[in-house]
């Protein structure tokens, strides 16, 4: 036996033993995988342990491997009488969990199942959220992300897939949603690069439902219903009050109204509309003919091709909603690093001299939340939280300038700017693009154009 001291490894009373590895214990390891290859195996027959195997000794006497569980395995499978151990006195056991934590992270060898696996073990013997992130060098998110996912049965089955912590978090989000769970394994089968704008419209479609619901509820009081679509000319089903006449001629008020139809403003207030269903049987008229881009109105009801451009154009706006909120989250990201994106300085001045606009017309708050900057005071006329935010810091002030530019491009991007789009907007896509960013359906559509 020899006697090991000044050993960063190991403990002031580690030594060194030689001892058959189908005796040793190995605990449950932070990589559940050992991933034992033939041509591992094949070496460890050959060579041997090169590298010593960290145990520590019970009161009992048997010796439990702290790190080397893949060395150990694959010694007693290739029959190697003997293998190199460094005893040392047992750690606690939250200890052993975060070492072999470190060390896995640190030669990139742990699964992001495992590393979830592992804060779950710390946080059930008492190591809160911020030691973890301090210990294992990670972040407080991405521990709280990770317990989150475990905690769920979806994501840890997820985990257990081989997703990522990121995937299962989205996962377990909408695992009492039995359609938005099989849409969101739908795109991690054939689309995963589009897992976060598929998962956006899925929580603004929720959020709309609950809108909907909310005032349906206040609504069905008066006797009305509540319709998903309606429009101002002859043809349509339903019929907005503001476009109808009654049977004696007179403009139709909202006291004709038999229903509602649900929308939402740009701040994304949801408010009910009156409409006419059916006017046609209860005798109201059209006010306006429907006109097709030229002087010659089109009488009779929309055409089949009519009715799906308009479906198509409704879902699409409503994807380009989601699209923006994905975008800027995603943007507030790339700020949030230590270092300013590559190629942000041609970015900006390429912005200025091209699209001056961008420069000029920036939305002050959407800027303020992509920088990460505080935000005080109250929405009022001319507010602007990242000018209040710039006159007290002159630290970072490429990521404000970024943010000044990026928050201008997106004041510029309307949800049916897919229909025509401009150049401006395909600079910006293109640049965040290339940043790193995936383009959503409807962004590509806007992309593509330039082609």
């Amino acid at each position: 036996m020899t006697a090991i001291a000044e050993n960063p490894a190991t403990t002031a009373a580690s030594a060194l033993e030689w001892l058959d590895p189908s005796t040793l214990t190995v605990d449950v390891n932070v990589r559940k995988d050992a991933a034992l290859t033939a041509s591992f195996v094949a070496s460890i027959k050959e060579h041997g342990v090169m590298e010593p195997v960290i145990a520590h000794r019970k009161d009992d006497g048997t010796v439990h491997v702290l790190m080397g569980q893949r060395r150990t395995r694959a010694a007693v499978e290739a029959a190697r009488p003997l293998i190199p151990v460094m005893v040392i006195e047992s750690p606690e056991e939250a200890e052993r969990i975060v070492t072999q934590v470190v060390e896995n992270i640190q030669r990139a060898a742990l699964t992001e199942a495992d590393e979830a696996d592992a804060y779950h073990q710390l946080s059930l013997i008492g190591v809160s959220v911020s030691q973890i992130a301090k210990k294992t060098g990670r972040t407080k998110t991405t521990v709280e992300d990770a317990l989150k996912a475990k905690s769920s049965t979806a994501g840890d089955t997820a985990l257990g897939k081989g997703c990522t912590i990121e995937e299962a978090l989205i996962v377990a989000e909408f695992e009492d949603d039995e359609d938005a769970s099989a849409e969101i394994a739908s795109v991690l089968a054939d689309e995963p690069d589009q897992l976060h704008h598929v998962a956006q419209q899925l929580r603004d479609r929720r959020e709309r439902a609950a809108a909907l619901a909310a005032l349906k509820a206040e609504l069905e009081a008066t006797g009305k219903v509540i319709v998903e679509d309606a429009g101002h000319y002859a043809g349509e089903e339903n019929l907005y009050v503001s476009a109808a006449r009654r049977p004696d001629g007179e403009n139709a008020t909202e006291d004709d109204a038999n229903a509602y139809l649900i929308t939402r403003n740009w701040q994304g207030v949801h408010s009910a509309t009156p409409v006419i269903t059916g006017w046609e049987e209860l005798g109201f008229t059209a006010r306006h003919e429907r006109y097709d881009g030229g002087s010659t109105a089109q009488k009779g009801p929309m055409t089949d091709e009519q009715k799906a451009e308009r479906k198509t154009l409704i879902e699409n706006n409503k994807k380009m909603e989601s699209a923006t909120t994905v975008r800027r989250e995603w943007v507030a990201g790339l700020l949030g690093k230590k270092q300013a994106p590559k190629g942000w300085q041609y970015f900006t001045v390429h912005a200025i001299t091209h699209h001056s606009e961008v420069a000029s017309g920036y939305d002050g708050e959407v800027a303020a939340t992509m920088a990460g900057a505080k935000i005080e005071g109250e929405k009022s006329w001319a507010w602007n939280p990242l000018k209040d935010h710039v006159a007290k810091t002159t630290a970072r002030p490429e990521v404000y300038l970024i943010a000044l530019i990026c928050a201008g491009y997106e004041k510029t991007i309307a949800k049916d700017s897919w229909r025509s789009p401009h150049q401006s907007h395909r600079d910006y896509l293109n640049q965040l693009v290339t940043w790193g960013y995936t383009a959503s359906e409807t962004e590509k559509i806007i992309i593509d154009s330039g082609k």
